[in-house]
């Protein structure tokens, strides 16, 4: 489980908007992307990063703009 501390600082690294909580991902507020925690660390690397249903590439994450 991900302390509330750094779930504080943490931001998506397209847009440096906000994430939340998800399960087991960090969900960006603005564009959708879902980050997965494995092992209580956050994968925060954006070619890794699940995209929202009709984004192809992490070029057209829209928080990204």
């Amino acid at each position: 489980m991900l302390n509330k501390e750094l779930l504080d600082i943490l931001v998506c690294p397209v847009g440096k908007s906000e994430l939340r909580l998800d399960g087991d991902s960090l969900v960006c507020t603005s564009c959708g992307a879902r980050y997965r925690i494995e092992d209580d660390i956050p994968i925060m690397l954006v070619d890794e990063a699940e995209l929202p249903e009709g984004v192809q590439s992490p070029d057209e994450l829209k928080c990204g703009e």
